[in-house]
């Protein structure tokens, strides 16, 4: 902490100290075999050790507190506090003293005082106390500035202050993943799944109190961090959901479109907003601290101006022998549709029925389900290809090659996510 000293000498002496959680004391054990000279010496040494653990003596983690001897790193989304006390270490009465503290930061400036009123005075060896609390919101260089202005009792008004910089670092790194899952037989649209990896890239252990997905008015979640185990389901990373320094974690979601925007959510362009992560964690001796994301935004695939997707389709079929099919398909674009559909055979698949019927109009957003019939010369895994779209408005031509193949897109965001405090 960096303190600018005032050249002026006053009759009240400001002091700033930053209020923490003391630690346990950490003693070095010296110890030696039987045989070596000292003999038992250092471990009679080490039993009367008033700061040693009773019966583990040569663990280094003792049994007594510390308090800290230097100021610590603060990381964003903790709490900072900070005891603040002006002495009178004059002879005589002060009056109308009044202490001020902001906290200055690269966006803004705020008011940490407790009380704006003056105190009306003040007596030699005599002091006034103040305790600030702030959450820390911003990353970078923090200057808190500590204000007294006072009369003498020979009516003289002087001032001065004192700054306190310091610097908030940041605690986590977060990336995230998106998986664009296709529709199956018993999801009208698609699922997203989100894998979000947590990294601490502090100096200390972490317990991870609270890692939850907010999502946005169009989504459900649903959480994939626990193992069904009887009534209650197990963290899958324990009952002591500990993070060490510079370990990373990996926490899964399930995001499904609710009903009433099911069919939206589906054919929806651009980028869509998933909601934010919200983490809560607690460093060791029980701070806490909490953050959230910036809002989390994923691609939608894209599926162009119609979406073809296989509804039903049997896991085994006999080889030359017609089986069934049921295909969706949705209108994407913003304009109606006259469909005729072709169906053209490959070397493997061959189609039954007419090709070049008329499947009618198709408005906007709008979905219809077609049956099919097929059949297979060859044997082996399949992917059904040969249907062919057509837009008589537009006369345009769409054609789907590899329908059954057509899975799960994968998005990954390399960039740092944008940590807030909440």
């Amino acid at each position: 902490m960096d303190v600018n000293q005032a050249k002026q000498e006053h009759l009240l002496a400001l002091k700033v100290m930053r209020l923490t959680k003391p630690t346990l004391f950490t003693n070095l054990p010296v110890t030696c075999e039987e045989r070596d000279l000292p003999g038992d010496l250092f471990g009679q040494l080490m039993k009367q050790d008033p700061s040693t653990i009773k019966g583990a003596e040569s663990l280094m983690l003792g049994e007594m507190l510390t308090l800290p001897q230097n100021f610590g790193n603060i990381f964003l989304g903790e709490t900072f506090s900070s005891y603040i006390s002006v002495h009178n270490d004059s002879t005589q009465i002060v009056k109308d003293i009044l202490v001020k503290a902001d906290l200055q930061t690269s966006s803004q400036r705020l008011n940490l005082s407790a009380s704006n009123s003056a105190v009306a005075e003040l007596k030699p060896e005599c002091c006034i106390d103040d305790v600030i609390h702030h959450e820390v919101k911003e990353i970078g260089t923090h200057i808190l500035v500590c204000a007294v202005s006072y009369t003498t009792q020979f009516g003289e008004k002087l001032y001065f202050r004192k700054f306190f910089k310091f610097q908030v670092l940041k605690p986590l790194d977060v990336k995230t993943k998106f998986y664009n899952a296709e529709s199956d037989l018993s999801s009208v649209t698609d699922e997203v799944f989100l894998e979000a990896q947590i990294q601490n890239i502090t100096t200390s252990p972490m317990f991870m109190e609270k890692v939850s997905l907010e999502p946005t008015i169009m989504y459900n979640v649903t959480e994939l961090n626990t193992v069904a185990s009887g009534d209650d389901g197990e963290s899958t990373f324990g009952k002591m959901s500990y993070l060490q320094p510079m370990d990373t974690r990996q926490y899964l979601y399930c995001l499904k479109p609710k009903a009433e925007y099911a069919e939206k959510a589906g054919v929806i362009k651009g980028v869509t907003m998933i909601g934010k992560l919200d983490i809560v964690w607690r460093t060791n001796l029980g701070e806490r601290g909490r953050l959230q994301t910036s809002q989390l935004q994923r691609m939608a695939p894209g599926y162009g101006d119609i979406r073809l997707s296989l509804e039903m389709i049997p896991d085994t079929v006999n080889l030359e022998e017609p089986f069934d099919i049921v295909c969706k398909i949705t209108n994407c674009s913003e304009r109606t549709m006259d469909l005729v559909v072709e169906m053209c055979n490959t070397r493997s698949i061959h189609w039954c029925g007419i090709s070049g019927r008329q499947l009618g109009k198709l408005s906007p957003g709008a979905s219809l389900l077609l049956p099919l019939t097929i059949f297979s010369s060859v044997q082996g895994l399949q992917s059904i290809s040969g249907l062919r779209l057509t837009d008589t408005f537009l006369k345009r031509t769409y054609e789907y090659d590899d329908i059954a193949q057509n899975g799960p897109t994968v998005e990954l965001c390399t960039s740092y996510l944008t940590l807030f405090a909440s």
